[in-house]
């Protein structure tokens, strides 16, 4: 039988976690596109929703499912205008953080690749104006089936 040693472990559990994500809410908190996009004043509810779910990602404890369920993570994204300029700021974000924690070049290399790749996957439009929730009832830019215009005949 062997004993595997998690990524979690491996790379410190819940202290380098805990780390990670308070750097990087730091950073939010000082970002004028990002930090509308969380309603509570108090990030703390937030770095412990992301830290959790970190931990349990990468196979610590299973607080964040315990807690929350399912992660479902682009359906908790989608009432938010996540556009790649908010993409991409989430990413400089992550990757100060993970950059003072100096990490194995391995670890941190698997790690960057999650966070590169979930940031990438959470995109939900390319409209380039909006900051936090939607609005409810909002209409996309571009009407995939405009109706034809009154005055137009039909092609042949």
């Amino acid at each position: 039988m062997s004993d595997q040693v998690s990524f979690y472990d491996e790379v410190g559990g819940h202290e380098t976690f805990v780390r990670l994500v308070d750097v990087f809410y730091r950073e939010v908190a000082a970002d004028d596109v990002l930090r509308p996009m969380y309603p509570e004043a108090d990030l703390a509810p937030a770095a412990h929703r992301l830290t959790t779910f970190l931990e349990q990602y990468w196979g610590g404890p299973s607080t964040y499912g315990e807690e929350r369920g399912h992660p479902r993570l682009r359906m908790r994204h989608r009432p938010f205008h996540v556009d790649p300029d908010a993409r991409d700021r989430w990413l400089r974000h992550m990757r100060t953080a993970l950059d003072e924690l100096s990490l194995a070049p391995l670890h941190e290399a698997t790690l960057w690749d999650y966070l590169e790749r979930a940031a990438y996957a959470m995109v939900n439009t390319f409209e380039p104006a909006g900051i936090g929730p939607r609005a409810s009832g909002s209409r996309p830019a571009l009407d995939l089936n405009p109706a034809p215009a009154a005055d137009a005949s039909p092609r042949e």
